[in-house]
């Protein structure tokens, strides 16, 4: 017995590892439920990290992924601060992700600041500001490009068609009266039968438009409020005469001519807002009048703009443009005008050359513009091509100075070969090319047969060249004949002056251009600046 008591261990002893066990396991287990608490509260602060501006995510590199994660339909405007047309476009943006965001919608707007995240502006490939795009599903491959209308509705319009169905189906009159009445245009289809050949074509209409909500019926009820007895598409609008009933064969193509004819007003007034809408459109021939929206006599002179429209739509789109507006003084420049010279009328076609019209007379009236309208459709107008006068000195300094009196005796000149920089007096890259082109104009200015010379675009045009982007270089070699070769090689006196001494043969094609290009990628995305 003794001998067993002597190999029981004594029970304090028994108690004092045993409670050491017990405080060491509950410590490791609190230590490890504790980490488990922070990092669930890493991770719930992590996502809250987000930050957001008037509704608009905040986007950085660091958070863009979590972004996309959290938010599987997510738009994103990559902007720069000091672009005017981003500012333009802010409060419409915040408008509208507070749109989606007061209606519980899954859709998040975003922003990501461009000049200083650049390595995510440069993945996804912006090039100018503002760039929206629209990720999907969480997916970073091959974001959809938004183009569609600046207005908060516009936004949230195109966002829910990329999101939904094609055509919200109204089973109730009240969803339709909401429909018309969140929209500035709406369109809805009526048919009793929505499995019908003519319900689908309008479904297929429907998602071939990004920007304008649809909706489709069948409830007699509906028929009945707006007034349809039979199938048919009616198009809705808080302008000009409020609604269009289309008529005709109810087909794809069919429907859209009809709604691209009806969408906009009848008269548009130009805006960032308007801008996408007016350029985007199927009709590409614009008359624009230019008018100082504060003069007294505005509204008489937009009257007599709006009567002379009514026998023209769907032909010419008629467009206002505030004069005294400074976003608008480069539209002004563009057509050679200034602000003392307006009101003035002017009518432009948007095709694959840009070719401006002038009328006859200042007047602005509806009979005037009628006739003017009337005769360019008709093809009986000249194109209106500006030049400036030929300065006096024109020929003084090394690099010679064109206009568009003196373009064709100097270029065309047989016994001469003409490099030519058509530029802008605000463009950028012009101003970077100045110093160069000087120097190119130094070297040849003792030659016989080479002349460099220069023409500001701005307030000068010519039949032989139409310029889209600034600078633009053209070689007119010698000869008879009125060849033109464009310039796309390096802008180094060096390769300016191995394509002059080749007459024009070498260093001139986009292939001499991959070292400048990439240097131009990485500063400023693009070797020219558009018009």
């Amino acid at each position: 017995k003794s001998e067993i008591s002597r190999l029981r261990p004594s029970p304090p002893r028994f108690c004092f590892v045993h409670t050491s066990f017990s405080v060491l396991w509950r410590t490791e287990v609190a230590g490890m439920m504790l980490k488990f608490v922070l990092l669930c509260a890493l991770a719930v602060a992590s996502r809250a990290e987000i930050p957001e501006e008037e509704d608009v995510l905040v986007l950085k590199k660091s958070n863009f992924d979590e972004a996309l994660q959290a938010h599987p339909n997510l738009m994103v405007e990559f902007y720069a601060p000091w672009c005017g047309h981003c500012k333009a476009l802010a409060p419409e943006y915040a408008k509208a992700a507070g749109m989606l965001k007061a209606d519980s919608s899954d859709i998040r707007l975003a922003k990501v600041d461009a000049t200083e995240e650049t390595e995510l502006a440069q993945e996804f490939g912006v090039r100018g500001y503002p760039t929206i795009k629209f990720f999907k599903g969480g997916e970073k491959q091959s974001p959809k490009e938004y183009s569609a209308g600046r207005q908060a509705d516009d936004i949230v319009s195109w966002l829910k068609k990329r999101t939904g169905p094609p055509a919200s189906m109204l089973t109730e009159l009240t969803q339709a009266e909401s429909l018309i009445a969140d929209s500035e245009v709406t369109v809805i289809g009526f048919f009793k039968n929505v499995e019908s050949d003519g319900a689908k074509a309008f479904l297929k209409a429907a998602e071939a438009v990004d920007d304008i909500p649809f909706g489709i019926t069948s409830e007699d009820a509906i028929f009945s409020k707006f007034e349809v007895s039979k199938d048919g598409v009616v198009l809705f609008k808080k302008f000009d005469e409020g609604q269009n009933t289309f008529d005709g064969e109810v087909s794809k193509e069919n429907l859209l001519s009809f709604i691209k004819a009806n969408q906009l007003p009848l008269v548009i007034e130009f805006t960032e807002q308007t801008a996408p809408k007016i350029f985007g459109g199927d009709i590409k021939s614009h008359i624009l009048m230019f008018v100082p929206k504060a003069d007294s006599d505005f509204q008489d002179k937009l009257g007599q703009f709006k009567k002379a429209a009514e026998g023209f739509k769907g032909k010419i789109l008629f467009i206002y443009i505030d004069s005294d507006l400074d976003d608008n003084q480069r539209i002004l420049e563009f057509f050679g005008l200034k602000k003392d010279e307006c009101p003035a009328i002017r009518l432009i076609t948007l095709e694959d050359e840009m070719t401006k019209y002038k009328p006859d007379t200042e007047e602005i009236t509806a009979e005037n513009i009628i006739s003017f309208c009337t005769r360019f459709i008709e093809g009986k107008l000249k194109p209106h091509l500006m030049s400036q006068d030929i300065p006096e000195d024109w020929d003084k300094n090394p690099v010679k100075v064109l206009v568009g009196k003196n373009f064709e005796d100097i270029v065309f000149n047989p016994t001469k070969n003409v490099f030519v920089e058509f530029y802008a007096p605000w463009c950028g890259h012009c101003k970077q090319l100045a110093p160069i082109w000087d120097k190119l104009g130094e070297k040849y200015k003792d030659s016989d047969s080479i002349i460099v010379a220069k023409m500001d675009s701005t307030a000068n045009e010519v039949e032989a060249v139409k310029v889209h982007s600034f600078p633009t270089l053209k070689f007119f070699p010698a000869g008879d004949d009125r060849k033109v070769i464009d310039y796309n090689g390096e802008r180094t006196l060096e390769g300016f002056t191995k394509f002059l001494e080749s007459g024009g043969t070498d260093g001139g094609d986009l292939a001499d251009l991959d070292d400048q290009q990439e240097d131009d990628d990485e500063s400023d995305g693009e070797g020219h600046d558009e018009l």
